[in-house]
């Protein structure tokens, strides 16, 4: 049989690796260097001599690389040293002063913090648009365009973009498209087969999946889109750890099975908590009261293990026992590894665009790979502080 008739799950578990390279070895073996060594003048002076310096790539790198760009269905892959590190980068190597940049309401509100701070001081002009508009962006186009910027699902309330829309759109007016795939973990969607041109991730989350990493990686749809990125991660020094690496490739191998378990999960822990009178609402796109329920069920293949919680106007007092009563979902800033999580989110400082109007306290929850049983028994023990 040939690569390409293998299901994903069988091809995940051979992405990043060729133990014939290296005696056998069934994972490639973690690369700690920063001196390269030539074996003479004239190798030193080659610029394809294959590896330089080692911030600029070894062989951990060329294989963690080489996974993530199979798993995004993109060109090439550049590995960087956080989530954050990934998205920074590749705008940096797109923009710069004098540039006008679309950038979706319901980003990653530390990206917030650096449109407001260097995108700002470079002279750039970030405008946040509505992430429902879909082919309608059309109309907040200007000539200095020269990105938009998608995240979808996006944070803390999970709408879901119509990504071949903007990206045709985006296509019309020769403008690049960059698209946050954390949510879908390249698993459960793919934007560069949407039309998107690059697609980026927290590694640290689902691939890592063990609450132990910081990496992230941007991937390029083509050799062109690739060389900026490339270059931009050199002449900024972003590099990204061995160690991380090669523990995201371990990740890697179990990554879909851990988030079909997820998913299976969530489904259990949501129809406990639809009918639940404590809850003014709940965001998750696999449900049809969801607003981007239709898209999310065309583009999607299935939903990870987040959720948000909208409670009823309770003091806050109430609100502070509920959340601290809760045994499996200590309050945490991450999400994707194999423990359940509870982050509160403030939307009211983190929406312009569309905003933020609700009077509730609004909580995302990580359903994790504890039993279901437990979790909403959590749930329910919690509940009843919250009404006593």
């Amino acid at each position: 049989m040939s690569d390409k008739d293998f299901k994903l799950n069988t091809k995940m578990m051979h992405w990043g690796r060729d133990p014939s390279a290296y005696y056998g070895l069934v994972n490639p073996p973690i690369a700690r260097t920063s001196t390269i060594l030539y074996p003479n003048l004239a190798a030193y002076e080659d610029p394809n001599h294959r590896y330089r310096y080692g911030r600029m790539g070894n062989p951990m790198s060329d294989a963690f690389e080489t996974a993530m760009a199979e798993l995004e269905g993109g060109y090439k892959a550049v590995a960087t040293q956080s989530g954050l590190s990934a998205i920074t980068l590749a705008l940096l190597a797109l923009l710069k002063g004098g540039d006008h940049i679309l950038m979706a309401d319901t980003v990653y509100p530390p990206l917030r913090d650096f449109c407001g701070n260097v995108l700002k001081r470079m002279g750039v002009d970030v405008e946040y648009y509505d992430p429902c508009l879909g082919g309608g962006i059309e109309n907040l186009i200007k000539p200095e365009t020269t990105v938009i910027y998608l995240e979808s699902p996006g944070s803390g309330t999970f709408e879901v973009q119509d990504m071949p829309a903007i990206a045709a759109v985006a296509k019309k007016h020769d403008i690049k498209t960059i698209a946050d795939n954390t949510w879908a973990a390249g698993v459960l969607c793919n934007p560069i087969k949407l039309g998107v041109n690059y697609a980026l991730q927290s590694a640290t989350k689902y691939i890592g999946g063990h609450s132990d990493i910081n990496l992230g990686f941007v991937v390029a749809d083509t050799a062109e889109n690739f060389l900026p990125i490339r270059k931009t991660a050199w002449d900024m020094g972003v590099t990204a750890a061995a160690e991380d690496m090669y523990l995201a490739l371990r990740g890697l191998r179990t990554l879909t099975n851990r988030m079909k378990q997820n998913e299976k999960s969530l489904y259990q822990v949501l129809d406990f908590l639809e009918d639940r009178q404590e809850i003014e609402k709940i965001y998750c796109p696999a449900l049809e009261s969801h607003s981007t329920h239709d898209i999310w069920k065309r583009d999607f293949k299935g939903v990870n293990g987040l959720l948000s919680i909208l409670l009823k106007p309770y003091p806050k007092e109430k609100v502070h026992k509920f959340i601290d009563s809760l045994t499996l979902f200590p309050i945490g800033s991450s999400w994707g590894g194999y423990e359940s999580l509870c982050q509160p989110q403030f939307l009211q400082h983190y929406r312009s665009a569309v905003p933020w109007k609700e009077e509730g306290y609004l909580f995302r929850f990580q359903i994790g790979l504890e039993d279901p049983e437990d979790l909403m028994a959590d749930f329910e023990q919690a509940f009843k502080v919250l009404s006593a």
